[in-house]
């Protein structure tokens, strides 16, 4: 056994005034309580962006128009279940890409006939009054009604 080893030794007591003595090694047991906690949050936390990212509903920015400086508009494209009722929430910004106008939407139920993909999607007109002229107009999000 070498004198770094043996904490009685001369040279051990000499290191450990020095620069304090050795820390302990975590045991097995807390190894596996750590890894384990460790394990369970990031499966809850794949879980909850996995299941907060599908929300039933896609969009999509066919396209927008600036009017005058007090109306714009924006058509989007909705995907969504037929039956369901979707929000969806436009604005408007200027060049300095603050909000000038918003407006939220709703998509209603569609039949199969109507839009496209059996009435998944459907293309709808945002119209919303502005504060000062727009630049651009874009879709925020959108959701699904209960």
């Amino acid at each position: 056994m070498d004198a770094v080893t043996n904490l009685n030794s001369p040279a051990a007591t000499s290191l450990a005034n020095r620069y304090g003595t050795p820390k302990r090694a975590l045991s097995k047991k807390a190894k596996i309580i750590i890894l384990s906690v460790v394990g369970v949050l990031s499966l809850t936390w794949i879980i909850w962006a996995v299941a907060g990212a599908n929300t039933g509903v896609t969009q999509k920015l066919v396209s927008y128009e600036v009017v005058d400086p007090t109306f714009a508009t924006v058509d989007l494209s909705v995907t969504k279940d037929p039956g369901s009722t979707a929000k969806c929430a436009v604005k408007a910004m200027n060049e300095s890409y603050a909000t000038v106008g918003w407006n939220v939407i709703t998509v209603g139920p569609n039949g199969t006939d109507d839009g496209s993909a059996n009435g998944r999607t459907t293309t709808v007109r945002g119209q919303m009054r502005t504060d000062s002229l727009a630049v651009t107009g874009v879709v925020e999000n959108c959701w699904i009604v209960k």
